[in-house]
């Protein structure tokens, strides 16, 4: 699956809401001056400026979490000071017109916050219940609060070098 735009930077028009996804490509996007300005303009004339995982550095590099409360993937959030935003904890963080949100399944969340928001709480229940969204997980350990030692350590560890070059990236954008 793939999405492809149908607009460019310069012919996008005014958004309602802009939601900037995290993931591996944020490091690159964040070294790219004209995909940081694109969030920067549109996110300032949106109604809702959003993010998912660490998204929220994008955001943030675009000056949009200056003086904010955000969240971002828990492996990260140290790093949001860097870009002007203090961390809250909680899977979704609303300040104004800026919702960001933690990892993948907090982006679900995310989703249904906004889905309210734009369409009532019965439609966003609804669609809740035609994805049949009602976690269950087999462990209680979605939270490095929760996690054990073991848990924690082995996903710091596999976020390491990402982690490193995430702090790189905002500290080079400091610099400028």
């Amino acid at each position: 699956m793939s999405f492809l735009p149908g607009q460019s930077f310069e012919t996008c028009p005014a958004l309602d809401l802009i939601c900037v996804p995290g993931g591996a490509g944020v490091v690159d996007a964040l070294g790219d001056a004209e995909t940081v300005d694109f969030i920067g303009h549109q996110g300032r004339q949106a109604q809702y400026a959003t993010s998912v995982c660490t998204g929220a550095f994008l955001l943030g590099a675009a000056g949009l979490l200056r003086g904010r409360r955000a969240t971002t993937h828990w492996a990260y959030t140290d790093l949001l000071p860097l870009v002007g935003a203090t961390y809250e904890k909680a899977r979704t963080v609303r300040d104004g017109n800026i919702i960001t949100s933690g990892g993948v399944t907090a982006g679900i969340d995310f989703a249904f916050t906004i889905i309210a928001e734009l369409a009532g709480d019965d439609v966003a229940r609804a669609i809740q219940l035609g994805i049949e969204y009602d976690p269950a997980p087999p462990f209680d350990g979605g939270d490095p609060d929760k996690a054990g030692e073991a848990a924690r350590a082995l996903m710091l560890q596999r976020n390491g070098a990402a982690h490193g070059g995430m702090r790189a990236a905002l500290e080079m954008l400091a610099l400028r």
